[in-house]
């Protein structure tokens, strides 16, 4: 009787490892299955998302606002006044998208989802206005009117393994004086 028993233990042992060899292979098929799903829906993504192009990214709008008439660094990088506490808006079709405000060093940053802002549509058809007197920062310069710049495309920056950024800088701001 010994001998039927232990047999009857070395035969549950093989169907145990049997078991377990069919769940494996069970689990790499599916894990196979959705890998080869996955590389089929990147490309499409991709072609919908434009340079962005990942399913996980950011758009960021930044730059450095001056107490200037036109809002840029003076003439050879010589000492510039910050504007500071300007509200910045990004405008597309003439709608306000976003808005910021600058810091104490003048600088402002808006973040956009890549999935309700396709970047090409960004460059064509927005642009930074700047709705704060320049007045509020230099008492000499105008207190109607304000300043706009189009927007530029700079590259890519990717953050760990995943999170990719499209950084977009103003091309220039230039004052537009009011009607």
């Amino acid at each position: 009787m010994a001998s039927i028993s232990g047999s009857s233990s070395y035969t549950d042992s093989c169907i145990n490892i049997i078991t377990a060899i069919e769940t494996m292979a069970v689990k790499s098929l599916l894990f196979f299955a959705l890998l080869s799903a996955a590389m089929v829906a990147a490309p499409v993504a991709e072609a919908q998302l434009g340079l962005v192009g990942g399913l996980l990214g950011l758009i960021r709008i930044q730059g450095t606002l001056f107490c200037t008439a036109n809002g840029n660094m003076g003439a050879n990088g010589t000492a510039t006044p910050v504007f500071p506490n300007a509200l910045v808006q990004l405008q597309c079709g003439g709608n306000v998208v976003s808005t910021s405000t600058t810091n104490g060093s003048g600088v402002f940053s808006i973040l956009l989802d890549p999935l309700s802002h396709i970047l090409s549509s960004l460059l064509t058809g927005c642009s930074l206005k700047v709705a704060t007197p320049l007045a509020s920062c230099d008492s000499t310069l105008p207190s109607l009117g304000g300043l706009l710049s189009s927007l530029q495309f700079i590259g890519n920056t990717t953050l760990g393994a995943l999170l990719s950024v499209a950084n977009i800088i103003p091309a220039g701001f230039r004052f537009v004086p009011s009607n």
